[in-house]
């Protein structure tokens, strides 16, 4: 016997013109009909572009007109302390609004996926998942995914996919209709203060390669066991999640640019993303 069930969640225009909703991924994934109701109360059939379980990110379309796209902010630019804002219809009241500030950037090890946290104390509760995180100048900064509520409630502390995040993987679902997982063939450990000891190097942050595999763009590139990555793309590394992060949502054909430190020199390759094996 089949049990029909209804849920809600939040999401938000991306995109006016065409149509596109940025949700989460669990708000959609069991759905047979999944519908949208604007703030003005008007309600839309979606359809589902795709979805990333391992970002949490799903793309719906519905076809309206007079739509409002909530503009695109940089995430990048983010700062502990930062005040933002979370919109979203919590426990199915509609349009809510809560306030607080970043309390925390790179967040990772709650789940399995491609994780780069924004932390926030504004309250986020059930229902304001898929929501809008937004600056005080209302540009999206994140995506509300997550809550930490071992009390059933929340406790001011909730995480946000990063906006920049979840624009690459919503062009890549638009352009494919799925995420085409990139790679360069290394394997890497966050660089401890007990591993640069024994290594000699002078960094504190960044990731170890672990591993080089034979054949791959990392090994071509001249990458080697040992390496500690401190940089990609220009852009500092903290943590090994980071690497992963970064290569893994870049697309196939994407050029990446890692600076190395090696035997207390630094170096610049680059390799270019290879399709990751499908399992």
């Amino acid at each position: 016997m089949r049990r029909e069930t209804r849920a809600a969640g939040s999401g938000v225009i991306v995109d006016a013109r065409n149509g596109y909703v940025l949700t989460n991924n669990h708000v959609v994934a069991n759905a047979d009909i999944i519908e949208v109701t604007t703030k003005d109360k008007r309600q839309f059939r979606a359809k589902l572009l795709g979805r990333d379980p391992q970002t949490e990110i799903a793309v719906l379309k519905i076809d309206a007109d007079n739509l409002s796209a909530v503009p695109l902010g940089d995430s990048d630019r983010l700062q502990v302390g930062d005040y933002v804002v979370a919109i979203g219809n919590p426990f199915g009241l509609g349009q809510t609004v809560t306030a607080g500030i970043v309390s925390a950037l790179g967040r990772s090890g709650l789940s399995e996926g491609y994780e780069d946290f924004i932390q926030t104390d504004a309250s986020i509760n059930p229902g304001n998942s898929g929501g809008a995180l937004v600056d005080l100048r209302g540009r999206l900064i994140g995506i509300n995914t997550a809550i930490l509520a071992p009390s059933g409630g929340n406790i001011g502390i909730g995480f946000a996919v990063p906006i920049n995040m979840a624009r690459q993987v919503m062009e890549q679902i638009l352009q494919y209709g799925e995420i085409r997982r990139g790679r360069i063939g290394i394997a890497v450990q966050d660089l401890t203060p007990e591993i640069a000891g024994a290594m000699g190097v002078t960094e504190t942050e960044g990731a170890v390669v672990a591993r080089v595999e034979t054949g791959t763009p990392a090994e071509r590139a001249g990458i080697r066991q040992g390496d500690v990555i401190v940089a990609i793309d220009g852009s500092p590394v903290h943590s090994a999640a980071q690497v992963r992060n970064r290569v893994g949502l870049k697309r196939v054909g994407d050029a990446v640019d890692l600076t190395l430190q090696r035997h207390g020199a630094q170096r610049s390759v680059t390799a270019r993303i290879e399709a990751a094996a499908r399992s």
